[in-house]
């Protein structure tokens, strides 16, 4: 297992400068994703620390030592591309013991290792196989296979499941986090889906624009976003965002009015960041903390009703502008063009200021 660090990390492409300054730190046997929308920067970042694209500015630390000009295959570092980057004139086992046979490791090593791989992978059976022959399935885990047989310090995985049909991603979901808990190895993970993010990841670094926007744990991004980026890209669907006006201030809580001066009115905990009387803010509830309990209520007017069998999704609108998102459980009742009170408890709304940042 290898440890990693950024320090003030920067690449630029003449005049274009595409990662701004990234500091991050990854521990050992951490499982670390960095997410984000396409153009983010994020696979650069990865193809930075894999030695495939130079460093413009800063450092990167693998165990403490710099290793901005060592060559990629001495970084003791794996990738497994999305593009599964197989020989196609070789079986299973003839990919995944090339590098070694390359690096004039000894036959019998040579087989112990592939053997091993292939059996915590499942491939025993299709050692013989071409890729040609292969699913896309089987074929990510043959890439992943070649990846393990090196006994890399971290592996690297550059959006390795956007190829794959959806329950084959879910299914290589589960197989890539019980292979992180067997071999307890640094993984850094690619991904524009916040999805594979949450369910993967000990750590997830949210990327925009070439920057760093926010770094935690799965649950506290989900449940404190510094920002309205983060806020509406963790979870699915994504959050509500309502503009509200400051009302009234007391010792513990917000008088806000809703959209306009015609709009509902709800009651917030003061935020720790403080706020003043006729002050724009904006307030985001996550869809799925609608329902039909809590505190303050909000009335939509359900335009669109989504049943996809345990669950249902309401779309509509508040005081006739303002989009929103319910997720109404599993009701099969409700229906377009109805008026529905959507409550939620007030602690679990966010307030954030019109930059977008958190109040």
């Amino acid at each position: 297992m290898s440890s990693l660090e950024l320090k003030s990390v920067r690449k630029s492409y003449g005049v274009q400068e595409v990662i701004k300054g990234v500091d991050l730190s990854i521990k050992d046997g951490e499982f670390t994703v960095f997410v984000g929308p396409s153009g983010c920067g994020k696979s650069t970042l990865l193809r930075m620390i894999a030695g495939l694209d130079t460093i413009t500015k800063g450092e990167l630390l693998i165990d403490s030592s710099r290793v901005n000009d060592v060559e990629p295959a001495l970084r003791g570092i794996a990738m497994v591309f999305q593009s599964y980057a197989l020989y196609p004139h070789m079986t299973v086992q003839q990919n995944m013991e090339f590098a070694l046979k390359r690096a004039g490791m000894p036959k019998p090593e040579v087989q112990k290792r592939v053997k091993k791989a292939a059996g915590i992978l499942g491939l025993d059976a299709l050692m013989k196989r071409k890729p040609k022959a292969l699913s896309g399935g089987q074929r990510q885990r043959v890439a992943i296979g070649r990846a393990i047989v090196r006994e890399p310090g971290a592996f690297l995985f550059d959006e390795p499941l956007s190829n794959l049909d959806a329950e084959l991603r879910v299914h290589m979901r589960v197989e890539i986090s019980k292979l992180h808990k067997e071999l307890k190895s640094t993984i850094i993970y690619v991904t524009h889906d916040q999805v594979e993010a949450m369910t993967l990841a000990d750590k997830i670094v949210v990327l925009r624009d070439g920057k760093v926007e926010q770094i935690g744990s799965p649950l506290e991004l989900y449940d404190h976003p510094d920002n309205t980026f983060v806020a509406g890209f963790i979870g699915s669907p994504s959050m509500n965002f309502f503009e509200a006006t400051v009302m009234g201030v007391t010792g513990d809580g917000l008088d806000l009015q809703l959209i306009n001066e015609d709009g509902p009115k709800i009651k917030l905990p003061k935020p720790e960041g403080g706020v003043k009387i006729g002050q724009v803010v904006k307030v985001g509830i996550r869809p799925e903390h609608f329902g039909l309990q809590g505190d303050q209520s909000i009335p939509v007017t359900l335009d669109l009703i989504e049943h996809l069998g345990g669950q249902t999704f309401g779309y509509g609108t508040v005081h006739g502008s303002a989009s929103a998102i319910l997720d109404l459980g599993d009701d099969r009742n409700v229906r377009s063009g109805s008026m529905l009170d959507a409550k939620f408890e007030s602690a679990r709304a966010h307030l954030f200021d019109m930059s977008g940042q958190r109040i």
